[in-house]
């Protein structure tokens, strides 16, 4: 019965409009005949006349009158949900939920964000910035981002960003205090500025490979921070060395700030990737954030 009265109530306000049947069924795409039954019909179940027939004209009578002003603005507000609906395609819409490390954030995920938020405005995005292995099913995170070889096999992982390099660095002033290591045993000799692991809450054993050597060197010094940027400060002001993500320090070793050695035992590894549950369905919004952040060589 809804549905019949509803289809019978968009051919009344059809008729109501055009004041013409024959009008009213050409808009709607319907013959004359099923148009002039449908408000037969409706009227019937109503037990009121709706519409005043005469052989030149079609006017609602009072009944009819209000009831055109009670439903224009429902089917109006109707109408503009669907549209709003269409532009949610033409303009994808969402929520993005997302963890990640302070260096992602900052070297793989800012750059490419600020040109995507700009071309989608009414997509938002969350970043919970931390060093943690977050477990992004339970803290409802859309998706997470880490090294490649941090990522849970049953993860769908999208590479997101090229092999990387850490990097051990110095102030030239710390250098020409202390002298500058040979390998890395000679890292247990020098004031080195430590991080602490934010999972088991233990210091981060300097990792080193050369020529599928593998050392780890657990290294001492005043200082130990949880954070990037404060590690770069430090080696900048010659409190020790510090072993950083090499994009990270660029700027400061082209400018004389940073000097870097032991190059050779800092071989390139995986780099990071934006990973997500395989069972979970998303949105256009999201597709669109994956996509944007994809790693393309070459590109």
């Amino acid at each position: 019965m809804l549905k019949e009265n509803f289809n019978d109530l968009i051919s009344f306000l059809a008729v109501a409009r055009e004041r013409s049947f024959t009008k009213a069924a050409a808009k709607l795409g319907v013959s004359q005949s099923a148009l002039s039954h449908a408000i037969r019909g409706l009227e019937e179940r109503l037990a009121l006349r709706l519409l005043t027939r005469t052989t030149r004209s079609v006017a609602p009578t009072e009944a009819g009158e209000k009831l055109i002003a009670s439903l224009e603005p429902r089917f109006a507000e109707i109408e503009g949900e669907l549209e709003a609906l269409s532009e949610m395609r033409e303009r994808p819409a969402g929520n993005i939920r997302l963890t990640a490390g302070e260096h992602a954030v900052d070297y793989v995920l800012w750059p490419v964000l600020k040109s995507f938020l700009a071309r989608y405005p009414d997509i938002h995005v969350e970043i919970t910035v931390d060093n943690a292995l977050t477990d992004i099913v339970s803290g409802r995170f859309d998706a997470g981002i880490r090294l490649g070889e941090q990522v849970a096999k049953d993860m769908i992982a999208v590479r997101i960003a090229p092999d990387m390099s850490m990097a051990v660095v110095g102030a030239p002033a710390y250098f020409a205090r202390c002298g500058v290591p040979g390998t890395p045993q000679d890292l247990q000799h020098h004031a080195c500025i430590n991080m602490r692991l934010p999972t088991m809450g233990g210091l981060y054993a300097w990792e080193f490979e050369k020529n599928g050597q593998q050392i780890k060197v657990r290294v001492e010094g005043q200082l130990t921070f949880n954070t990037l940027k404060q590690r770069i400060d430090a080696a900048v002001n010659g409190f020790g060395l510090a072993f950083i993500p090499d994009d990270s320090v660029a700027d400061d070793i082209s400018q004389g700030r940073l000097v870097r050695v032991l190059r050779e035992w800092c071989e390139p590894f995986p780099g990071y990737y934006l990973y997500y549950p395989s069972r979970k369905q998303h949105t256009t919004a999201f597709a669109l954030f994956v996509d944007a952040l994809r790693y393309r060589p070459g590109g």
